[in-house]
């Protein structure tokens, strides 16, 4: 049995988390953590991740940006693993992301779905192809009129891994809006749109010649984040301190 604690129970995200979790025999929700809490959880809440007394394997963070120093500290002083879900970090906390693995087991990805982390892999093969070959590189991602971050974690994520592959050559171009030239080969567009209740839906577009191939995933639901969310944790209780990532755990079901 894998005991979890829930940083941000209370957002949408936590009680998507927290519902499954009801419904898996081998996970259980032991405590929740947010700063705001009408007693309807079955579990204790506190308002801080420095105040929870409650042992845990793994903690699942689904927070906010400015939340995630203190939980960092907690996880390094109580040797408590976390899955990482929160986007939008700034550069100094990324760093003290990885600080914090040196001392305890952190799984991050910027999106915790299946589908997301196969295309991941699936672009670094078309990068190694179609960049080469002068293709353009853009990517749109959609999401809903509440989120704060933009562009979404995984719009960066998916960003990253073509550029990685590519020799980390691109520049991200964010808005062309000043800009009066020509697009230069070396970019990476980055577009992003706010509105209504848009799960999330990202498109990779490699533009050439006379023809455009676009990779797409669309979330119809929050369950699909939540499903990778519980299954990392279980994946991360127990391990040793390092930075892991969504392809582990995808690994360890296929093994």
């Amino acid at each position: 049995m894998t005991r979890v604690i829930m940083h941000g129970c209370n957002g949408k995200m936590g009680q998507v988390i927290s519902n499954l979790i009801a419904a898996d025999a081998e996970v259980e929700m032991v405590a929740g953590v947010d700063a705001y809490d009408d007693g309807h959880n079955p579990y204790p809440v506190f308002k801080s991740i420095s105040e929870c007394t409650v042992e845990a394997d793994c903690i699942i963070d689904f927070s906010a940006a400015p939340a995630v120093d203190g939980l960092l500290a907690y996880c390094a002083e109580k040797n408590v693993p976390c899955v990482l879900c929160t986007t939008g970090l700034s550069e100094e906390q990324l760093a003290k992301v990885k600080e914090t693995s040196e001392k305890v087991a952190i799984l991050k990805s910027a999106n915790m779905s299946l589908g997301i982390n196969l295309m991941l892999q699936l672009l670094k093969k078309a990068a190694d192809v179609l960049g080469p070959a002068g293709f353009d590189i853009e990517i749109v991602e959609k999401h809903h009129n509440l989120k704060l971050d933009a562009p979404s974690g995984t719009a960066l994520a998916l960003a990253d891994s073509i550029n990685d592959e590519l020799g980390g050559v691109y520049e991200y171009v964010y808005d062309r809006s000043t800009r009066r030239q020509k697009r230069p080969e070396k970019e990476i567009g980055i577009s992003a749109v706010r509105g209504g209740t848009i799960v999330g839906d990202h498109d990779v577009i490699f533009a050439g010649p006379d023809e455009v191939i676009t990779f797409s995933h669309t979330a119809y639901s929050k369950a699909v984040f939540g499903k990778g969310a519980v299954q990392a944790a279980k994946f991360l209780a127990g391990k040793s301190a390092g930075m892991y990532d969504m392809s582990n755990v995808i690994e360890a079901v296929l093994s």
